[in-house]
C-alpha cells in the first residue's frame, strides 16, 4: 500500500514535499556496530531553507527500521515545507540491541550532525530533536543529559558536544526503573526486548533524572488514553521542568492512545512546527 493511500486512510492530508522539492543525502554512515553501519538520512528543502534542522529518532519500541528517505520526506513535509532540514537517525535496533546501546548510538549521531551541520547548510546551534514513544525517550535523554564530547577522540566528530537546542516528544517513557529486566511490567505492552538490561542501569537511561535549569525548551504531547506509556510519565517530566523554570509546554490530546492518527496527528504536528519555529528561530541566542 502506497504511503499516500495510507495517509489518506488515516485522515491526514497528503503532504506537499515531493522528491523535486528536497535534496536527499541518504544512508550517511555515522558509526559501525558489530561490522554493521549506523546510518542517517539528511533531507534538505530546496526552497527557503531556514538554517535549522530537526533530528528525528527513528525508533518505536527501540526498534529502528530503515525506510526510503522519500517516505520520511513525505511524513515530515510539515517541517520541510517550512524550511527545516530533517535528519532521520537510525540506531542499533532491538531485539539485537538494548536501550543502553541505543542511547550511545543516538548521542554519537548528534555529534556527527553537529560536526557536519555547516556542510549541509545547517547552524549547529539550531538543532532540534524529535520522536515518539521510544524515539521520544531517546530525544529526551539526548536533550537533558548531553555531554561535551571527548577532546582527545581520534575521530574529529566525537570531539563535538551532543547538545541540542529544542525537543518535542510524543508519549515518551521517562522513567525506566520499573521497566528493566527482572521487573514485572505494568502492562503487557511494555514487554519490549530492548528493556532486557539490568535495573541498576535504569536511572542513567531515564530522562526524569536529568532535568536541570540548563535543559533546552521542551514540548511534551501525550494522549490521555495511552495504554502503553501512561500519561503520568509526561506529567512527571513536565512538573520537573517547570520546577527548574525550563521553557516547557504540555499538550494533552483527549482520548488519544499510543500512536497518533488522523486529527490527533495533525494537532501534534501543528504544535511541533510552532514549537520549533519559536525555539529555533534565527534570532535565538
Amino acid at each position: 500500500m502506497g504511503v499516500w493511500l495510507v495517509l489518506l486512510l488515516l485522515g491526514v492530508a497528503p503532504p506537499r514535499a515531493r522528491a523535486a522539492d528536497v535534496e536527499i543525502l541518504p544512508d550517511l554512515i555515522y558509526g559501525h556496530k558489530d561490522g554493521m553501519a549506523l546510518t542517517l538520512d539528511v533531507i534538505k528543502p530546496k526552497a527557503n531553507p531556514n538554517g535549522a534542522a530537526i533530528i528525528y529518532m527513528v525508533s518505536g519500541g527501540w526498534v529502528s527500521r530503515w525506510v526510503p528517505a522519500e517516505q520520511t520526506a513525505a511524513r515530515f513535509a510539515f517541517l520541510l515545507d517550512n524550511g527545516f532540514t530533517v535528519i532521520a537517525v537510525r540506531h542499533g535496533s532491538s531485539p539485537k540491541y538494548f536501550v543502553p546501546e541505543a542511547v550511545v548510538d543516538v548521542r554519537r549521531a548528534v555529534q556527527f550532525v553537529r560536526y557536519h551541520a555547516k556542510e549541509w547548510g545547517v547552524d549547529p546551534e539550531r538543532l532540534g530533536v524529535h520522536g515518539g514513544s521510544a524515539g521520544g525517550h531517546l530525544s529526551l535523554i539526548v536533550a537533558l543529559a548531553p555531554d561535551a564530547g571527548d577532546p582527545k577522540a581520534e575521530e574529529p566528530f566525537l570531539r563535538e558536544s551532543n547538545r541540542v537546542a529544542s525537543v518535542v516528544a510524543y508519549y515518551p517513557p521517562v522513567d525506566l526503573r520499573d521497566w528493566a529486566r527482572g521487573v514485572v511490567p505494568v502492562t503487557p505492552d511494555q514487554r519490549f526486548p530492548a528493556l532486557n538490561f539490568d535495573r541498576e542501569q535504569a536511572p542513567a537511561l531515564s530522562p526524569i533524572w536529568f532535568v536541570t535549569s540548563a535543559a533546552p525548551p521542551t514540548l511534551l504531547i501525550p494522549g490521555d488514553s495511552d495504554r502503553t506509556v501512561p500519561i503520568s510519565h509526561s506529567q512527571r517530566l513536565f512538573q520537573a521542568l517547570q520546577e527548574k523554570s525550563v521553557k516547557s509546554a504540555f499538550i494533552t490530546l483527549p482520548g488519544a492512545d499510543h500512536g497518533f492518527q488522523g486529527a490527533d496527528l495533525e494537532k501534534a504536528q501543528a504544535a511541533t512546527l510552532k514549537w520549533f519555529q519559536e525555539t529555533l528561530g534565527p534570532t535565538k541566542k
